[in-house]
């Protein structure tokens, strides 16, 4: 990795972290509201022992360095380390700084958004804030539950302890936190600007391929293919475009073969190539 690869990483890395600790302290525990995971038990954990949510962060995150060290690399581990000595230290700095609101739905809506950017930046580039997964790939392996299924169940069980800890409202409001932690941890990781990959069979593909380069500005690649069924030839088409696109590319490939087979996915990254946009007319 390049020096400014790493550099890059670790200003990354520290603003999803500083970012955290402010959803954390200026929003979501000085309002008895959770997130799900490590952070959630940590949150519980300060509220009965009276100890900074950092301190439980940090120490509830170690085991799984070791664990993260053997499963993904020192990479992971180091950036994760990194991140969560960032974290810590945010929250002891604002554990002191008064809340921003005392109304529980803008403390959890802005709360969860703030707390899911961070985390989903410190995803994005290499790190981790929370265990849960690590524990439910070990899990998974001894038990017949997928790893969505056992972060799903250890989450509502973490979010079902707020009502206990706290009261039945405060649960709620923690699982509207959570919520969009969630959508905001998926959009950051993805990015705004999804990308989608095309693959298109038809007779005419010369056509098409020429029309999606000439009028969307976009490169195509031709790939070898052969039917299932038939056995025949076929030329398949690739190309990768933007969601705003998508409807260009359907009327280009519906005008010069209606019964042409097209499937479209999302991507969500794009690196090296030729994806850059070219001129269009």
């Amino acid at each position: 990795m390049t020096k400014s690869a790493l550099l890059r990483r670790g200003v990354f890395l520290f603003i999803g972290a500083a970012l955290m600790s402010v959803g954390l302290e200026i929003f979501l525990v000085p309002n008895k509201i959770i997130d799900g995971g490590i952070t959630g038990i940590s949150i519980i954990l300060s509220y009965l022992t009276h100890v900074q949510v950092g301190l439980f962060l940090t120490l509830l995150n170690i085991p799984f360095l070791f664990i993260g060290y053997k499963m993904i690399g020192k990479t992971f581990a180091l950036s994760t380390f990194f991140a969560i000595l960032v974290m810590s230290i945010g929250t002891s700095l604002l554990h002191p700084v008064h809340e921003l609101t005392n109304d529980p739905l803008l403390a959890a809506v802005f709360g969860g958004i703030i707390l899911g950017i961070g985390v989903g930046m410190v995803i994005r580039f290499g790190g981790s804030l929370d265990g849960t997964e690590i524990i439910a790939i070990l899990v998974s392996k001894k038990l017949p539950f997928s790893v969505g299924e056992i972060v799903m169940f250890f989450n509502l069980f973490i979010l079902g302890s707020a009502g206990f800890v706290y009261s039945w409202d405060r649960a709620m409001y923690s699982l509207i936190a959570y919520f969009i932690a969630y959508k905001m941890i998926d959009v950051t990781i993805e990015g705004f600007d999804e990308s989608k990959s095309v693959w298109i069979i038809s007779d005419s593909f010369r056509q098409i391929g020429e029309a999606i380069l000439d009028r969307l500005g976009r490169g195509v690649t031709y790939l070898e293919g052969e039917g299932g069924f038939s056995g025949d030839n076929k030329k398949v088409i690739f190309c990768v475009i933007t969601r705003l696109e998508e409807a260009k590319l359907k009327s280009i490939v519906g005008e010069l073969d209606p019964k042409a087979f097209l499937a479209v996915g999302n991507i969500h990254d794009v690196k090296g190539g030729r994806f850059k946009k070219k001129d269009i007319h």
